[in-house]
Order: structure tokens, then C-alpha cells, then sequence
């Protein structure tokens, strides 16, 4: 089996090549590329490989530019350091994407189900590549590439104080006004509606439970199952009313509770 190997930190190639050499000796690590340009220069010459290891963020872009600017016709597994969220979409339009630092485990299943792949492929010769779909390339580029809120400037009297959202626990509306609670427990009122903020939060962040309230992980104490098909979610310094996790975002607000 050759594998191609495109990553520009050397340390994690060199951790990702002793993985592979260790559940799938047969394996033939035949080339590595550190960058878009050196990946393509290397297919040019060589060819295809029958399985590449692709990092997602490149010293010269986005590894996406590879199927752009080349073609890469075999099965690909993505490694990245970004949250699984983001990249949800190659779940089924790779053979699969590993977390960093890659843990053998996960290793092993993406094999598995490479191999899976390759088994299908010898009983039916027409059996599709699992090549990412130009679509969710394009999705997942701009989500990585999306610059979420970071601050939030707060006045207070004629003293202007910039909180960070890892120090707030959750946004609210209140008589036609939007607050947030900071983990200190103080509450600010904020130049924003909550439309606005599902546009400017990392949704992986932060979650709209209902109309009036939007949380943070770390408000949540607890949460209990509620009449209606809904869910209570008791906050840290809960000074509004009864947080309700509406009944049409109770299964999105699970999933997002379990990524």
C-alpha cells in the first residue's frame, strides 16, 4: 500500500509515520510534502498514491488547493487540528479525518475502514471513491476560514472595558434589550440582538436554546428533562427566568452537547 504523507510540522509526520508503520507494516510511506505546492509537485511526478494523509492548514493554504490545482485520485483521510465540528462533513466525504494529536485507536479505525473501501472496490470495480465533494470542501474552507467574535466592548459610565467571550457564560434578552453574564456573575448590556450574535458566535461556542437565551458550555449546572418534550437548563448565576431548551432544538442541542 503506497501512502502519501502532506504535513509541515515534521514533528507530527514523523509521529504519524511510526503509527502507520506499526498497525499496517506493509504499508510503503512513498513520498512527503510539507506545503500545496510541494504536494502538487509530487503528484506531477508520481502519480496517485493509493491512500494520502492530508493537514488541512498548510504553511501555503489549505489543502483543499490540492484538488484544485492537481488531481488526487485516491482515497484521502484529512488530519487537523480543528474542532470536529467544523468538519463534520467528511465524515462522509472522505474515508475519514483524525483530531491531533492523532491517537492510535482512531488511526487504526480510519485503516479500517480503508481497508472496508478497498473490499468493496475488489467485489464491485465500479464502487465510487470516497474523494471529498467540491461542496463541502467549499463549505468547511469558509468555516475554517471565518473570523468569529473574539471580544465584546462593554460601557460602563465613561470607562470602556473589552470582555472576552471565554469570560462569558450567556447572552439574553430582556424588555427589548440584550445582556450577557460574565463567569464573575456581572451582567452587561450589549449593542447586539441574538440573530445578530448566532451570526458573530463560533457556533461550536455558543447555543441558542430558545428565543430569548443563548449559552456557553461552562453556564450549564444542570439539565432536566421538562414537560412538553423540552429541556430545564439550570445556569450558572441564573438571574433570568426559567432557561427552556426550546421543543424543536432539543435533539440539535443534544448533538451539540455531545461533540
Amino acid at each position: 500500500m503506497k501512502v502519501l504523507l502532506v504535513e509541515d510540522e515534521k514533528l507530527a509526520a514523523d509521529r504519524l509515520e511510526k503509527l502507520i508503520r506499526r498497525l499496517e507494516p506493509q504499508a510503503d510511506i512513498v513520498g512527503r510534502a510539507t506545503s500545496v505546492q510541494s504536494a502538487c509537485d509530487w503528484l506531477e511526478q508520481h502519480g496517485a498514491p493509493e491512500l494520502a494523509f492530508l493537514d488541512i492548514q498548510l504553511g501555503d493554504g489549505l489543502s483543499f488547493e490540492i484538488f484544485e490545482r492537481c488531481p488526487l485520485q485516491c482515497p484521502v483521510i484529512f488530519t487537523t487540528a480543528y474542532d470536529a465540528y467544523a468538519l463534520k462533513a467528511f465524515k462522509l466525504n472522505s474515508i475519514d479525518y483524525l483530531l491531533k494529536p492523532i491517537e492510535e485507536e482512531e488511526l487504526e479505525g480510519a485503516f479500517k475502514k480503508f481497508h472496508q473501501w478497498q473490499g468493496s472496490r475488489a467485489a464491485n470495480s465500479t464502487a465510487a471513491l470516497p474523494l471529498p465533494d467540491p461542496m463541502a470542501l467549499e463549505r468547511t474552507r469558509l468555516q475554517l476560514s471565518r473570523q468569529y467574535k473574539q471580544r465584546f466592548l462593554i460601557r460602563l459610565g465613561e470607562q470602556l472595558h473589552a470582555i472576552p467571550v471565554e469570560e462569558i457564560l450567556y447572552f439574553w434578552n430582556e424588555e427589548k434589550a440584550t445582556f450577557l453574564t460574565t463567569t464573575a456573575g456581572r451582567r452587561y448590556l450589549v449593542d447586539y440582538s441574538l440573530n445578530q450574535l448566532e451570526e458573530l458566535l463560533d457556533p461550536a461556542l455558543f447555543f441558542r436554546i430558545n428565543r430569548q437565551q443563548m449559552l456557553r458550555l461552562e453556564s450549564i449546572k444542570n439539565i432536566i428533562a421538562y414537560s412538553g418534550s423540552r429541556l430545564k437548563v439550570v445556569l450558572q448565576y441564573a438571574e433570568t427566568k426559567e432557561a427552556l431548551v426550546s421543543r424543536e432544538r432539543v435533539n440539535e442541542f443534544k448533538a451539540w452537547l455531545d461533540r
